[in-house]
């Protein structure tokens, strides 16, 4: 087992993840309370996909997030750094494209994709930064952006109480229900390290994203942000 650092190297996120391949979903469900599944419901309608367009859902991990896309009769590619994850996505749905890459190096050509989405994943890429302008490479001329990411509560009695939960309730929670409880020590001190909602917002401007804002969802415990390639 092993529990990646906040330095974020990618051998040691893409193990880590790996390590929690086949009991993620399930994890993520208890952990939220079942919140992601409307988390991922508004990410959906966000992006908007539509029939015959190309969707890159990055750190896609089993391939759950990717459902949506498909079913509005989109091409979806799920695409992800973690072997393990893609493994555990192949055995459940094998006719997903699943894709091996990583989001400082994308394995696409320029303006391919209609809209490109990442969610829950953006905050354990090495070079932030680096992503979103990859991202914006990969994005047709008018195509969208949607990253749905933990942020920072708005209000500070209710940051208070999230913040103990991550620390304090998260670690004895994952160790009953995952295979590797210190990899969600390590997603807790990620969360509580992550820019706020307005920090994310300017890198995604100096990425060359326009028409940058975002909405909050749970009181900002997480945060929906979209985004435009005008050129």
């Amino acid at each position: 087992m092993i529990r990646a650092s906040l330095d974020k190297q990618p051998h040691e996120v893409a193990t880590m993840f790996d390590d929690v391949a086949a009991n993620y979903d399930l994890t993520n469900d208890v952990l939220s309370l079942g919140r992601d599944r409307r988390w991922r419901k508004e990410v959906a309608k966000a992006v908007g996909a539509r029939p015959g367009q190309r969707i890159l859902d990055l750190a896609a991990g089993t391939g759950t997030s990717s459902m949506p896309f498909a079913a509005a009769g989109a091409y979806v590619v799920p695409c992800d750094f973690s072997l393990g994850m893609l493994r555990e996505g192949k055995k459940r749905n094998a006719w997903l494209p699943l894709t091996a890459g990583d989001a400082t190096r994308l394995p696409f050509r320029d303006g391919v994709f209609d809209a490109v989405t990442i969610s829950f994943g953006l905050r354990n890429v090495q070079e932030t930064q680096v992503a979103l302008a990859e991202m914006h490479r990969v994005t047709k001329p008018g195509g969208r952006i949607v990253i749905c990411e933990f942020s920072h509560p708005t209000w500070a009695p209710f940051r208070t109480v999230y913040e103990e939960y991550l620390m304090r309730a998260l670690p004895p929670v994952a160790r009953a229900v995952s295979s590797n409880p210190d990899a969600y020590v390590y997603l807790a001190e990620s969360i509580q390290s992550w820019p706020d909602q307005p920090a994310l917002a300017a890198a995604l401007q100096r990425a060359g994203w326009s028409k940058v804002a975002w909405r909050n969802l749970s009181g900002g415990i997480v945060a929906l942000h979209r985004g435009t390639k005008t050129a």
